[in-house]
């Protein structure tokens, strides 16, 4: 299961509750652009919409695919233009909900393919006090210290 891009600032400033799974609705040569790796996350975020029934949509916003290299040229591409996520109604619902308690918020965690498909793993997640994210740092200090001991004296 090959990833094509990973969002790490979102695992730094957010305590991760819920992961998903949904696919993305882009075009091919926005499918080419991320299949070759031109696809960043950072500052990404998903934010719903009201849809064609009236229902709410999950739209990815921010997010930034570049124009496929050998793509014709596009005019008006816009490379952080915002893109629909296909999920099931039920879930929509219950992401509402959730995102409505305070705190949370949706923040996507990376793009990757399953089977023929590119599949978006986004979680529902709280955003992290600064004393949290120095204890992460130290934490992987000591564990990256950790693992050099170990492979020293192998």
């Amino acid at each position: 299961m090959p990833v094509f891009a990973i969002n790490k600032q979102a695992t730094f400033d957010y305590e991760i509750l819920d992961k998903y799974e949904a696919g993305l609705v882009l075009f091919g040569y926005e499918v080419k652009a991320v299949r070759a790796g031109n696809v960043n996350l950072k500052g990404s975020y998903i934010t719903f919409r009201t849809g064609i029934k009236g229902l709410p949509d999950p739209y990815l916003i921010n997010a930034h695919i570049s124009l496929y290299k050998y793509a014709s040229t596009i005019a008006d591409y816009d490379p952080t233009r915002p893109r629909k996520i296909l999920l099931k109604a039920r879930e929509i619902k219950y992401l509402m909900g959730k995102r409505r308690e305070q705190g949370l918020t949706i923040v996507p965690l990376r793009i990757y393919t399953k089977s023929r498909f590119l599949k978006l793993e986004f979680a529902l997640a709280r955003g992290k006090k600064k004393y949290d994210k120095r204890e992460d740092l130290k934490k992987k200090d000591l564990d990256r210290e950790a693992r050099g001991l170990l492979k020293r004296y192998k």
